[in-house]
């Protein structure tokens, strides 16, 4: 008995002189002026990253404040997700690039990742594997979506394929398969062509998931409308990448 104590004594003895691990933070920004159906999603976003950070031990904050995208604030950040927007100014791009060029994570969804010819922006062009927005389907509609890599650690737990719920598809030219820098993580199943009533996507190569293996980043085309949480599949996703993300660093 004797021994038993001195043994529990000598662990906790030891657990005490162990260095205290980091704590890893999330930083989430979103507006909540934009679209409608955008809003909705973050909003949905924030309470699904909020119970996984209590899973799974990390702490997740928000702000609607863009100008907390500063390089001195996001430096404590090791991931920062983009729920439905994007910079607005010269500085919070120039942070970013900043940020991720230093090591920093992102993951970003939909609306997040939205660029056209009056954006402005070659950097973050370059920074999603060169996509560019072409086009979308509307309404929102579900689409059956084919896991492209099942070893990488955001994809490990899905099934080959799976029905994504209700969301605005964008589709992209160029699109992102093109960069040799780009590992495609999920593509929109062919057989959903068509898809849509008012804008109609019949056509055409669309990755929906993937990462620019020269930063430690995520692009998800998911982030439109209340459905996009509905599918525990697709939320074991979320998770995983965020985890991913995280301790990767």
């Amino acid at each position: 008995m004797r021994l038993t104590r001195l043994v529990i004594c000598a662990l906790m003895l030891s657990a005490a002189w162990l260095p205290a691990q980091p704590t890893l933070r999330v930083l989430a920004l979103y507006s909540p002026n934009a679209e409608f159906d955008h809003v909705q999603f973050a909003k949905q976003a924030i309470g699904f990253f909020t119970d996984a950070a209590q899973r799974n031990h990390f702490e997740f904050e928000t702000t609607t404040n863009w100008d907390d995208l500063n390089i001195t604030h996001v430096a404590s950040y090791q991931v920062i997700l983009w729920l439905n927007d994007s910079p607005h100014t010269q500085a919070q791009r120039d942070a970013f690039q900043k940020y991720m060029s230093g090591g920093g994570a992102w993951l970003g969804f939909h609306a997040a990742g939205y660029n056209d010819k009056d954006t402005n922006w070659p950097w973050f062009v370059q920074f999603l594997g060169g996509a560019v927005f072409y086009s979308n389907n509307w309404p929102p509609l579900p689409a059956k979506l084919k896991v492209d890599d099942p070893a990488h650690p955001v994809t490990a737990h899905l099934p080959e394929t799976f029905t994504s719920p209700a969301n605005e598809w964008y589709i992209w030219k160029p699109g992102p398969r093109l960069s040799k820098k780009v590992k495609v993580l999920v593509t929109f199943d062919p057989a959903n062509y068509p898809i849509g009533f008012k804008d109609t996507l019949t056509a055409g190569d669309l990755p929906v998931v993937w990462t620019n293996t020269v930063y430690r980043m995520v692009y998800m085309n998911m982030g439109h409308g209340d459905k996009v949480f509905t599918d525990g599949t697709q939320n074991r996703m979320f998770e995983d990448a965020i985890l991913w993300l995280l301790n990767s660093h």
